[in-house]
């Protein structure tokens, strides 16, 4: 693998122009908006967008955002795994227990591979 190193007389320039990991690819959907789902409780040894107090939570997919890189392999070796990343609602009381307000939601952007059927 090839590193490229970010100057940081560069960063500015790199930040303005933006990017997307999006990709073009007709890739079929696990889950669809109310789907509940479990986010998985992993522990890779390196790269992971999945944050620690969410995993083994119960939530419900809000939105389908599209196919995406998956940045934990991308990270690791350069691979551009497509998966959909979904904006996944937690229930305040499902992450912190029964003492947090009723009506508070956190709401995550979450691929395939962080995901299990409820």
């Amino acid at each position: 693998m090839t590193w490229r190193i970010l100057k940081a007389a560069d960063a500015e320039a790199v930040m303005r122009k933006g990017g997307s990991a999006r990709i073009d690819a007709d890739l079929a959907a696990r889950f669809r908006p109310g789907d509940a789902i479990v986010a998985r409780n992993i522990n890779p040894p390196g790269h992971t967008r999945v944050p620690r107090y969410v995993r083994g939570r119960r939530g419900r997919i809000d939105r389908d955002h599209g196919v995406f890189i998956f940045p934990d392999d991308h990270a690791r070796d350069g691979t551009q795994t497509p998966q959909h990343c979904y904006s996944v609602k937690f229930s305040g009381r499902e992450l912190w227990g029964p003492d947090a307000e009723e009506n508070h939601f956190v709401y995550l952007d979450l691929f395939d591979d962080y995901l299990d059927p409820a």
